[in-house]
């Protein structure tokens, strides 16, 4: 049955995901909490900056008003990037009790708590934490407005909320998955946007496919142990929120962490790259927040590690690339408690 749905953010994929649910038949409202955003939102029934040529349905609603995209729908979508996610929902401020479900749509760890986005929701809101769900896999907005066939995981703590979710988000070319470990799935999602960073700086190198290959592959493993550590478990990073997102993230031509890499790579700053960017790239908070993590885990993560450095230390790519390839030899365990 078709279900009234608000959406908050109206970035690249907050449209998408609004063309996407009202294409299956839901009653759809868009809100964008940023007043300039919301200009050209409903200038041109879309953002050009963000995805040119694209307009949005004339079935989707749009709003400015965040209460009555969030007290006048069943169920909200929440679209917003992680370091952002908390002063918008502070600013709500009203019950959700309402909701069947708060879905996040976020990729990052907050810096300042180094918490996970479905913590942030539960500490910002009166939801209850059986209602929130995380909904992470190799999305990318591009490509989901053009139809192309995307597959995601839905996670969270009840399996009858994520169920209908996966009902509700699932159409003719997007299909979602179950799961009930989101504390992987929301890990998963984050890290992964480090990775990209230090496959684009690869790439900005000059380097090829066999780097990238080591880095996905020993990216995936570090990963995966900050996760157990936290509570995870180890075959939600085979899945389509670790490995699947991982992989796409590297190599696509639409990620952005992978861009911000590359262009450092070629010997850019960053403080340029990103007062130059449209969109926000993920990864550069979350590579501050995945190294503290690492840190109070005790989890040895050298690609992370690296990455920090380059990002905030002012080491050079080419030293950081040597010094991985110089570390001490060790034998491959998948799932070794150091790297």
């Amino acid at each position: 049955m078709p279900k009234r749905i608000g959406i908050i953010g109206a970035g690249s994929w907050g449209m998408a995901v609004a063309r996407l649910l009202s294409g299956i038949g839901h009653e759809v409202t868009l809100g964008e909490p940023n007043p300039r955003e919301y200009e050209v939102l409903v200038a041109h029934r879309g953002n050009p900056a963000r995805l040119p040529h694209f307009k949005l349905p004339d079935e989707v609603s749009i709003s400015h008003d965040l209460a009555s995209v969030a007290g006048e729908n069943e169920l909200l979508v929440l679209a917003v990037p992680s370091q952002y996610l908390r002063p918008v929902l502070t600013r709500l401020n009203m019950s959700l009790s309402h909701l069947t479900a708060v879905v996040n749509l976020a990729k990052g760890l907050e810096v300042e708590t180094l918490r996970r986005m479905s913590e942030v929701i539960a500490d910002t809101t009166s939801i209850n934490r059986s209602k929130i769900v995380t909904i992470s896999g190799p999305s990318h907005a591009e490509e989901v407005i053009l139809d192309m066939p995307t597959t995601v995981v839905a996670a969270g703590a009840d399996d009858k909320v994520v169920a209908e979710v996966q009902r509700v988000f699932s159409g003719a070319s997007f299909r979602v998955y179950a799961s009930d470990d989101i504390i992987g799935v929301e890990v998963g999602g984050s890290l992964k946007n480090i990775i990209a960073i230090a496959s684009g700086i690869a790439d900005g190198l000059g380097m090829g496919d066999n780097t990238r290959g080591a880095l996905v592959t020993r990216g995936l493993a570090e990963m995966t142990r900050l996760g157990l550590a936290m509570g995870a478990r180890a075959e939600t990073f085979a899945g389509l929120s670790g490995l699947g997102d991982l992989v796409t993230t590297c190599a696509s031509r639409h990620s952005r962490n992978r861009f911000v890499g590359e262009q450092i790579g070629r010997g850019r700053k960053l403080p340029a790259i990103l007062e130059s960017m449209t969109m926000v790239a993920e990864g550069v908070d979350t590579t501050r927040s995945g190294w503290e993590l690492a840190r109070r885990h005790h989890v040895e993560m050298p690609i992370t590690n690296e990455v920090h450095k380059v990002l905030f230390e002012q080491k050079s790519p080419q030293a950081a690339v040597a010094d991985l390839m110089g570390r001490t030899l060790k034998t491959e365990v998948w799932q070794e408690s150091r790297g």
